[in-house]
């Protein structure tokens, strides 16, 4: 697999630091491979083999390790005198109270700890009060459409090319064992729903103690179909419960938390540019993965505008922009950018080649009373750069490395 460049650099930065690397992310997206890529480089900087220690926790052969004395034990035992342990504890939260087992081996001379979970809660416990300030955390995700176009040797394909590229990357996601199954629907599907199947049964079902999974799916089921749309607990508990399923509005949060935590949406507040103020209230959810959301759903009928929508944001977030959806009076931009330098305003249209659509878009940047960029994203290739001072992208141009500034 293509070395993912972006987040090694993110983490190598911090080799030989007196800080825990903690690698975030949704299944299968690609941090066991980040971690053997880091094991690869300190090996090829000299750093002999006896001085790497690396366990994957959901591996059977290391099933004994699940018990945390157990675990820091062993490490201890292979510390090497005088020199740096580089220690790699991979899927960590599989090992109940891995915090302790961490702090204490942080605690010892010349360790380098790196680890790795499929869970934003992570740290969210006892680590986080023992390790205050003393560790970094990097969230990974899928490919991005230029790492996909990398990973299938087409790189600088012509524009209908990056197309037909785009089209299947709607289609089949942005996981990266996919690209092995070269876009075989059924292979493809199996694959997917053996991942959706292992976020389901052991980091929801098995971690939350859930036994009514029919419900847990439907309203996985609801977020993926509303992906860049605004999501609350009651509005999925009325659908469900008018369609025969009866839910309560608290059993929905937390389902909806849960999701969150395992990193199959993710979820963007909003904010009041004209108040200069972060809103509680009405937020919208962006799936992770399309190719999981079509698995789920079918591929037919599929809401491109909102898909495209949803990539953008995952586009950005990889760009490690702070991204909330914009209220400017009784209208809304679909995210506000912001860097801690600037501030971009980015409205997301599938097409805009009629002028009831361009209006549509544009007439929320009108009511900005200041002069940070405003761009418009779209699937169109052949509209103007600039309409009165908002700058147009190409989506694909936009994914394929395109800056908004």
């Amino acid at each position: 697999m293509t070395s993912r460049s972006d987040y090694f650099e993110q983490v190598y930065a911090f080799k030989d630091k007196q800080i825990i690397k903690v690698l975030t992310g949704l299944r299968r997206c690609g941090k066991s491979f980040l971690m053997e890529q880091i094991i690869e480089e300190l090996k090829a900087s000299g750093i002999s083999e006896n001085q790497i220690i690396y366990y994957r926790l959901d591996e059977l052969e290391n099933e004994a390790f699940l018990d945390y004395k157990v675990l820091y034990e062993k490490i201890k035992s292979r510390l090497v005198e005088g020199k740096m342990t580089y220690i790699f504890l991979d899927e960590v939260q599989l090992c109940p109270n891995f915090q302790k087992a961490v702090d204490s081996l942080f605690n010892k001379k010349n360790t380098d700890i790196y680890i790795t979970g499929s869970n934003s809660d992570l740290l969210s416990g006892e680590l986080a009060t023992l390790l205050s300030g003393r560790y970094v955390t990097i969230d990974m995700q899928p490919f991005s459409f230029r790492e996909y176009l990398h990973e299938r040797g087409e790189q600088g394909l012509a524009t209908g090319d990056r197309e037909q590229c785009y089209a299947d990357y709607v289609r089949y996601g942005s996981l990266p064992f996919t690209l092995l199954l070269k876009n075989n629907a059924e292979n493809v599907n199996q694959y997917l729903n053996g991942v959706y199947n292992t976020i389901l049964l052991k980091d929801i079902s098995a971690r939350h103690q859930i036994n009514d999974l029919s419900t847990l799916e439907a309203v996985i089921r609801f977020m993926f179909a509303n992906t860049a749309n605004i999501c609350t607990s009651k509005k999925i508990s009325d659908t469900l419960t008018s369609g025969g399923r009866k839910v309560s509005q608290p059993t929905v949060e937390n389902y909806m938390h849960y999701l969150e935590e395992c990193f199959m949406v993710y979820k963007v507040g909003r904010y009041d540019i004209k108040g200069k103020e972060y809103l509680k209230t009405l937020s919208k959810y962006y799936i992770a993965d399309t190719g999981l959301r079509n698995m789920l759903l079918g591929y037919r009928n599929i809401d491109t505008g909102h898909i495209l929508e949803t990539l953008v944001f995952l586009e950005l977030k990889r760009r490690r922009y702070e991204l909330y959806t914009g209220k400017i009076g009784d209208m809304e931009i679909d995210f506000v950018a912001k860097t801690p330098s600037s501030i971009y305003y980015v409205q997301v249209a599938e097409s805009v080649k009629s002028e009831e659509t361009l209006e549509r878009e544009l007439k929320p940047f009108s009511r900005l009373r200041d002069s940070y960029p405003c761009i418009l994203i779209t699937l169109d290739k052949t509209l103007n750069e600039d309409f009165n001072g908002v700058r147009h992208i190409n989506a694909i141009d936009f994914f394929c490395g395109k800056e908004l500034g």
